[in-house]
């Protein structure tokens, strides 16, 4: 080879330093620092939309714990409520609301006497409809506990019709009072003379809280008591069969169980249960518990049976998640210093699980307490006025949910009731932020590292 025919050299490559960024890694940082932007938008998306739920839940629902009262003076008449004098409960349980209303309805003339010359107008009709027709039933309570009063003069504090009380809450003006066939403009100038003299208030609404459902036509005395008391029991049915059930299912099939296509397809039968839309739970325990069982409907033992099935795929996943979490080496040292299988389970294996079991089991709790769907299939979205007596009988005894509460309420026409809707949500909101909490707590309580 001559020089003519040698190829000429190639140039040195230049030694790049590691200090200096090139143009793909430029790319590479580009990419990664985009990437994170669409993290973070995606986070300040959900958590924007989070703040907007809240807002108007609570601006919709916290007005549900205030009401409107009127301070009457009414005379507690002997001449219709006891004509023998001899204060006989019996002969004082035999009282109706029909033969209360005339005392009610003395108290209001003299208001609206007093009333009429500041607002032209205003009749004794018009005056009475301001009040509650909750009050006849509350004056009767108040006889039938305090017979010994009958004959006097008694100061009662009494809930206010649901426009006025929507008058001072917004929802109501005098504008659309005119369009309104449920009140007038005289009612509503008489309502703001009568917070001016004192005698009509807006304060807190405990009875909220308490009280049970009403009709449509008392939507301010509406409360969530038989509903709170439905969900309470409910939730104990479920925690005392699903819990128990679960763990001891889940110990079951992760460490005892032989691995054979048995176990394979009850694996994967728990698997999709966990899948199924939670109607279909209520289509079972219609067909099995109330029309083959024969159980009450709308009773608090069928909806914590329906309520037990649908919670069971939860815990028994979670539960089994928390048993495979253990490492494997401290059941081969437990084995290996001559503990039997059960020992090693229950003595060691059981205890380092127990966080992530409580916390299963609880959000199972948390997601039956706010389920409506298998509820509303086994009569629970029924009126219920009387509270269930006190367990075991409370539980077969009529009862409601809160979720069911809340759909039942959305359901009915007066704005009142849509108001009180938004208010059992942000009730239900604080159970759920509870019981989550509790989670927290008692995973970090029992939570031991290795």
């Amino acid at each position: 080879m001559t020089d003519m025919t040698a190829s000429p050299a190639s140039p040195a490559r230049k030694a790049k330093s590691l200090y200096e960024i090139d143009a793909r890694t430029k790319r590479r940082n580009a990419a990664e620092t985009r990437f994170r932007l669409y993290g973070l938008a995606a986070i300040g998306t959900g958590l924007a939309a989070l703040v907007v739920l809240l807002i108007t839940i609570l601006g919709n629902g916290v007005p549900a714990f205030k009401q409107t009262y009127i301070a009457l003076d009414v005379e507690l008449l002997e001449s219709k409520l006891d004509k023998n004098g001899n204060r006989d409960p019996d002969d004082l349980a035999k009282i109706s609301t029909f033969s209360i209303a005339p005392l009610i309805k003395n108290a209001t003339t003299e208001l609206a006497t007093t009333m009429s010359a500041e607002v032209p107008g205003l009749t004794e009709k018009m005056v009475g409809d301001m009040i509650s027709k909750e009050a006849a039933g509350q004056l009767r309570r108040f006889i039938l506990n305090n017979p010994d009063l009958i004959g006097t003069t008694q100061s009662f504090s009494f809930l206010a019709n649901g426009r006025i009380d929507g008058y001072f809450k917004g929802r109501v003006s005098k504008e659309s009072a005119l369009l309104d066939g449920n009140v007038t403009p005289e009612q509503l100038a008489a309502a703001d003379i009568l917070v001016r003299k004192g005698i009509m208030k807006t304060q807190l609404n405990l009875a909220f809280l308490t009280s049970p459902d009403a009709s449509d036509q008392r939507p301010e005395a509406a409360g969530l008591g038989v509903s709170i008391l439905g969900s309470l029991y409910m939730m104990i049915i479920v925690l005392a069969l699903a819990l128990p059930i679960g763990v001891a299912a889940s110990i079951y099939l992760e460490e005892f169980a032989p691995q054979t296509w048995v176990t394979d397809l009850i694996e994967v039968n728990i698997s999709n249960l966990a899948a199924v839309p939670s109607i279909v739970f209520g289509i079972l325990g219609l067909a099995i518990f109330i029309n083959f069982a024969h159980l009450p409907q709308s009773a608090p033992i069928v909806g914590g049976l329906v309520l037990t099935l649908m919670t069971l795929p939860t815990i028994i996943i979670s539960t089994r998640a928390a048993l495979k979490a253990v490492p494997p080496s401290i059941k081969d040292a437990a084995l290996g210093i001559g503990a039997s299988k059960m020992q090693t389970v229950f003595h060691h294996v059981l205890p380092l699980a127990m966080p992530g079991i409580l916390t299963g089991a609880i959000i199972g709790l948390a997601q039956a307490l706010g389920e409506t769907a298998p509820l509303l299939l086994i009569g629970m979205v029924a009126f219920v006025r009387d509270f269930p007596a006190a367990p075991p009988e409370g539980f077969f005894d009529p009862a409601t949910a809160l979720p069911v509460q809340v759909y039942n309420w959305t359901q009915r026409s007066d704005p009142a009731f849509f108001e009180r809707a938004s208010g059992a949500i942000i009730v239900l909101l604080v159970f759920l932020v509870l019981m989550n909490t509790l989670a927290i707590i008692l995973r970090r309580r029992f939570e031991r590292r290795w």
